[in-house]
């Protein structure tokens, strides 16, 4: 019997304003370069709405918001290490939904820390530039464009679970 992986538990926020452009944080690894939703990890005795003001307040200075639901669910699995040294199988992310009029980041967090968590940049996309993206850069999911297009096109949006090895995506479900 194979033991259950263990992924660390984690919030997102997609991060998105009146003109449906999203705020987006660049990760960088010696891998490679991951543009992903704004968040991190959930810390021990912290539900996931603390855990997501504290990530969104850090990372890019937002802490007025309001959460419109949930927007998806997502089981990644990959070989990881947190900034503590503990060794993950992967990340369990819920994303939510957060409306705010366009700002300019201001992290909470110093530039230093914020590189200690490979964190190095942050950049607000319109959706047709995540689809005419033609750069090395990886996004997270990677088929990040055609989910938010989705997203911002349907009159009712029905959560889904994600599962994902890697960079494929094996499986996905309403939540």
């Amino acid at each position: 019997m194979t033991p259950s992986a263990r992924l660390r538990p984690a919030v997102r926020g997609l991060v998105i304003d009146s003109s449906n452009d999203v705020l987006m944080v660049k990760l960088v690894f010696p891998e490679g370069v991951w543009w992903v939703m704004p968040g991190g990890g959930i810390e021990e005795n912290e539900d996931a709405h603390a855990a997501l003001q504290r990530e969104l307040a850090e990372e890019v200075g937002l802490t007025q918001f309001e959460v419109h639901g949930v927007l998806w669910t997502r089981d990644h699995h990959f070989p990881m290490s947190s900034t503590d040294g503990v060794q993950w199988d992967g990340q369990s992310e819920t994303v939510f939904v957060v409306r705010t009029p366009r700002f300019t980041p201001a992290p909470h967090m110093s530039q230093d820390q914020l590189h200690a968590e490979n964190l190095h940049d942050h950049k607000w996309w319109s959706i047709d530039e995540l689809h005419r993206f033609t750069g090395t850069d990886n996004f997270a999911p990677p088929d990040l464009a055609h989910r938010l297009q989705s997203f911002v096109d349907s009159t009712t949006w029905k959560p889904l679970h994600i599962v994902q090895h890697g960079a494929h995506i094996v499986s996905e479900h309403p939540h």
